[in-house]
């Protein structure tokens, strides 16, 4: 039995059913997406009747609507909320409750809770909030006596409205990870640097941040990564680019292309962006944050 195990070619018997997953659900679909943006397809499940004319017709489309630059737009907005709003504020979250003796697993649970919750049932809640009947912030306003309510289906606030509750919703995901990095440090670094006088600060600046990096490298980049595909919450909020096609996403926006406005080729050639948007810029997440190999 033990020949098993120092034999390598029995490694493949073991991947085979993996990989074949994988071309099934992910590698064939992809490209007959790529296949289909090619294609005038306007029915969901058919490979279209005829080439389009000319064939890269919806790339020359892609690069020329005006929507698809808002929505990449609001992406990167998004990217950034993600990024100081989720991982920042999870990053914080995870230092202060690691710092306390008592009570950690309360805050653990509280954090993530938003997490196991349906971003569908999320998204009407925050409807509830800031737009149902004037929004609930706004009735507080006026049993306050404020006369002038804050409109947060405008143009300008809209997709403020929008980060807010997305944000707010992966920041126990978030949370979660940087406190598991955190465990895995040693108690016996922190326990040195404070025998040798090091403050609180300088015990997270010079010990915790130094040995989460690539942790929060990983972090970094499944956030960008998940800004570009976010759907279901601000689909909720604010469906079909409501106000005026101004909160579109590039995940909405496909949505919208191919289940909305009948487009199946167009979407699919959004997918094609995304997918490139999400390599692009996954690999330049890990280079600005390079992980390193000394931890």
């Amino acid at each position: 039995m033990s020949n098993i195990y120092k034999s390598k070619k029995y490694i493949f018997l073991f991947l085979a059913p993996a990989f074949l997953f994988l071309i099934i659900y992910l590698y064939y679909p992809f490209f007959v997406n790529i296949y289909g943006s090619f294609r005038s397809i306007k029915n969901l499940g058919t490979y279209g009747t005829k080439w389009n004319s000319p064939w890269y017709e919806n790339y020359v489309k892609l690069a020329t609507d005006p929507v698809v630059w808002t929505s990449l737009k609001n992406t990167f907005l998004m990217i950034i909320a993600t990024i100081v709003g989720q991982v920042g504020i999870a990053l914080i979250l995870a230092i202060l409750v690691d710092n306390i003796g008592r009570g950690t697993q309360f805050f653990r649970t509280v954090y993530f809770f938003p997490i196991v919750i349906s971003a569908t049932a999320l998204g009407l809640l925050f409807n509830l909030i800031f737009l149902y009947d004037k929004g609930m912030l706004n009735q507080f306003l006026e049993a306050l006596g404020r006369l002038k309510l804050i409109d947060y289906k405008s143009e300008k606030l809209a997709i403020v409205t929008m980060m807010i509750p997305v944000v707010w919703q992966y920041v126990g995901f978030y949370f979660v990870i940087l406190q598991t990095g955190l465990n895995n440090i040693s108690q016996e670094l922190y326990e040195s640097a404070e025998i040798d006088g090091a403050t609180r600060f300088q015990r997270v600046w010079y010990i915790s941040l130094p040995l989460l990096r690539n942790v929060i490298c990983t972090c970094l980049t499944l956030g960008v990564t998940g800004a570009l595909k976010v759907f279901d919450l601000p689909w909720t909020m604010f469906p079909k680019g409501m106000p005026l096609k101004k909160t579109f996403l590039t995940g909405t926006y496909m949505y919208y292309q191919t289940m909305e406005a009948k487009n199946v080729d167009y979407g699919a050639t959004l997918a094609v962006l995304i997918v490139v948007l999400g390599v692009v810029l996954s690999r330049i997440t890990r280079r600005a944050f390079k992980e390193s190999e000394d931890f």
